[in-house]
C-alpha cells in the first residue's frame, strides 16, 4: 500500500519555487519577473513561481520515471484503478484517446448518441464509424438518460465485430444506467468498455454515491478532476483496469493529444486533489450530500418547483437507463412558474447572484460540491423562494418549449464517416437551404456539450427547428462556424 498522506509532484514543484537560481528556460516570464502588472495585480506573483517546464527534478509527463510517476500511482490506488495517467488538457483529450488507442480507420464503436463533443472529435481523429444507440428518454421532462444493457446487447449482436463500447455515466443531469450489466455484455464479446465520467470522479469517496465506473467493470474511464474535485480547470485524470485496453497504445495516444509544455501547476493540483479525497474525501463528501439535501428538500417543498430524484424516490422507477443519481446534482424544474429554464437562469444570476452549471428549456442545473458553503445553499434556497413568489407568470405550454422527443430529432444513421464529412470539400449555405443536405459541422447548444448535428449526418427540419428554438430561448450553439445559426457549412 502506498501513502495516501504523500503529495510527490507538489513537493518537488514547492522545492524549486524557492531554489536560488539563474533561470536560461522557459517560460519567458521567469517564474514571475516578467509578467505584465495588470496580471500580477491579480493574481499575485506567487503563483507565477510554481509556473515551470521540465526541469531534471519536475520529470516528463511522457515519459514519468520520477514524481509524475509516483504521482499517478498514487492516483490509481486513490481512484481503484490499476495505472493511471495525468491530463492536462482536459477530459477531451482523455476521451479522444480511448477511441484513438481501441478503434482504427473503419474499425466501429458502439456509442450513446448523447455523448460529448470530444468523443465526436475522437471519431473524426481515428476514422473510426460510429454505431449510435439513443438513450433512454423522459418525454415528459425532456431529459435524455443513459443508454440500456438492452440497447447494448442489441447492438452488439447485430455489430459483433465492434471494437469497443463507449457510455456516459453519470450525464451531465447526474443519471446513472446499469453500469455494470452494461459492462458484463459487453465483455462477453471480449471488447472494452469505455467510460466517460466526466462528472463522477467524487463517486469513489462516499457510499452513498453512485458505484464508480471502475468498480462496476469498465475498462477505461475518463474524469474531470476540476469539475467536482478541488483540481484547477483543465485537470483531468484518466484510468484503466484490466487487460482489454494496451496501456502503451494511450500514452501514444495521449502524445499525439497533449501539450508538450504541460503546466506543473495543472499537474500539481490534481495530485493535491488525489491526496486530500485519499484522507479526507468521505468527511468532505458527507458534507456535501448535506448541503445537497438540504437543497433538494427546501426547494422541492416550494410551490411550483420540483427536483429531479432518484428512481426510488418518485424518479423514473424501474429503468435500466435510470438506476441511480448523483444527489449532489441538483437539476430543478422551473416550467410550471411559467418560465424556462433560460428565463429562470437569468434572473437567479443577475437578481439574486445565483449562477447555475447551466440551463435547459425546462429546468436548471447545479453542481454541488466540496467547495460550496451552507451559505450558498441559504442563497439558492432564497433566490428560488422569491423566483416562485415574484416572478410566476401564467402557466408554461411546455410542448412549446420542448422540441420532438430527442431521440427523434437526433439521427443515429450518418451518410458519411465523421472522419470523412469533417475533411469533404464544404460549401457554406444560408440556414433555411440545408436541409436534407450533410452536414461538416459539430453543432451543440452548449451546456452540456451535446451535439445535435455533427459531420456525416443528414440536416433535418427537426433539427433545424430544434437549434432554433433553443437559440430562441437564450440557449448558445457552439461547435460551428457561424454562431449566430444563420448558415451552416455543408458537404459539397
Amino acid at each position: 500500500m502506498l501513502d495516501q498522506n504523500q503529495t510527490p509532484l507538489l513537493d518537488a514543484l514547492k522545492a524549486n519555487t524557492t531554489r536560488a537560481h539563474a533561470p536560461f528556460y522557459t517560460p519567458g516570464h521567469k517564474q514571475g519577473n516578467g509578467i505584465s502588472q495588470p496580471l500580477a495585480d491579480l493574481l499575485g506573483k506567487a503563483v507565477f513561481r510554481a509556473d515551470l517546464t521540465e526541469l531534471g527534478d519536475l520529470d516528463n509527463l511522457f515519459a514519468p520515471q520520477g514524481v509524475i510517476q509516483e504521482a499517478q500511482q498514487l492516483a490509481a490506488q486513490a481512484f481503484g484503478a490499476s495505472q493511471t495517467w495525468f491530463l492536462v488538457n482536459g477530459s477531451t483529450c482523455g476521451i479522444e484517446a480511448a477511441i484513438l488507442a481501441t478503434c482504427g480507420a473503419g474499425d466501429k464503436i458502439i456509442l450513446p448518441r448523447n455523448v460529448h463533443s470530444s468523443a465526436i472529435a475522437g471519431l473524426i481523429l481515428s476514422g473510426a464509424i460510429p454505431i449510435f444507440l439513443n438513450p433512454e428518454y423522459d418525454s415528459v421532462l425532456d431529459i435524455a438518460h443513459s443508454i440500456t444493457p438492452t440497447a447494448i446487447e442489441s447492438a452488439l449482436q447485430q455489430h459483433p465485430d465492434a471494437k469497443a463500447v463507449l457510455t456516459v455515466y453519470p450525464t451531465y443531469y447526474g443519471v446513472c444506467g446499469d453500469l455494470r450489466a452494461i459492462a458484463n455484455i459487453t465483455h462477453q464479446y471480449n471488447i472494452p468498455l469505455l467510460v466517460d465520467e466526466a462528472h463522477g470522479a467524487h463517486f469513489n469517496f462516499h457510499p452513498e454515491l453512485p458505484t464508480p465506473a471502475l468498480a462496476a467493470g469498465a475498462d477505461l474511464t475518463v474524469q474531470s478532476i476540476h469539475k467536482v474535485l478541488g483540481a484547477m480547470t483543465q485537470a483531468s485524470m484518466l484510468h484503466i483496469q484490466g487487460n482489454r485496453i494496451d496501456s502503451d497504445r494511450i500514452s501514444k495516444a495521449l502524445q499525439l493529444l497533449q501539450s508538450t509544455s504541460p503546466s506543473y501547476i495543472l499537474l500539481a493540483s490534481l495530485d493535491a486533489a488525489r491526496q486530500q479525497m485519499a484522507l479526507h474525501g468521505k468527511m468532505l463528501m458527507s458534507h456535501t450530500l448535506q448541503l445537497a439535501q438540504e437543497a433538494r428538500t427546501k426547494i422541492s417543498q416550494l410551490p411550483g418547483l420540483s427536483v429531479l430524484s432518484p428512481p426510488s424516490q418518485g424518479g423514473l422507477g424501474g429503468s435500466t437507463g435510470f438506476v441511480a443519481l448523483d444527489k449532489t446534482r441538483l437539476t430543478v424544474t422551473v416550467s410550471n412558474l411559467g418560465l424556462t429554464g433560460f428565463a429562470a437562469d437569468e434572473i437567479l444570476d443577475e437578481k439574486f447572484a445565483v449562477t447555475a452549471e447551466f440551463p435547459s428549456p425546462q429546468h436548471l442545473t447545479f453542481i454541488i460540491s466540496l467547495g460550496n458553503t451552507a451559505a450558498d445553499i441559504e442563497q439558492l434556497v432564497q433566490g428560488f423562494s422569491i423566483l416562485g413568489k415574484e416572478y410566476h407568470r401564467t402557466k408554461l405550454n411546455v410542448k412549446n418549449y420542448i422540441c420532438q422527443d430527442l431521440t427523434e430529432t437526433l439521427d443515429t444513421n450518418l451518410y458519411l464517416s465523421p472522419r470523412e464529412a469533417f475533411f469533404a470539400v464544404s460549401e457554406t449555405l444560408p440556414l433555411a437551404k440545408t436541409c436534407d443536405r450533410i452536414c461538416t459541422e459539430i453543432v451543440c447548444p452548449y451546456p452540456p456539450g451535446i451535439p445535435v448535428l455533427m459531420p456525416g449526418e443528414l440536416i433535418t427540419k427537426p433539427v433545424l427547428d430544434y437549434l432554433q428554438q433553443i437559440q430562441a430561448m437564450g440557449g448558445f450553439i457552439s461547435g460551428c462556424n457561424d454562431t449566430t445559426l444563420k448558415t451552416l457549412k455543408v458537404v459539397k
